[in-house]
């Protein structure tokens, strides 16, 4: 199981976040995505911890908490969704062919 941080500061590291977690238990990764095209934080990220219970006493303490100026959202983070190719802008083939 993954935790789901939202809201979190573009300033925070992997540092910090391991900093706050291990509070609650042992910390085993952290995941920070960045934009591609910016490099820049996107304002989330995902913490995995060594087991369920520590998981869950880290999201009933830090959900809603306030950290770094920010009011965190912690909660269980969802499977990731298979969006497909990521190319084009979402039409899918209906069956139809066009001729010009």
């Amino acid at each position: 199981m993954s935790i789901y941080v939202g809201n979190l500061s573009y300033e925070v590291t992997e540092a910090d976040l391991t900093t706050v977690f291990t509070e609650y238990g042992s910390v085993k990764r952290i995941h920070l995505p960045v934009d591609r095209e910016t490099g820049r934080m996107r304002g989330f990220g995902f913490v995995e911890m060594g087991a369920e219970p520590e998981e869950a006493a880290a999201i009933e303490a830090l959900d809603g908490a306030e950290w770094m100026g920010r009011d965190l959202k912690v909660n269980k983070a969802k499977p990731r969704e298979n969006r497909g190719n990521s190319f084009g802008g979402g039409r899918k083939n209906n069956g139809f062919s066009r001729s010009y």
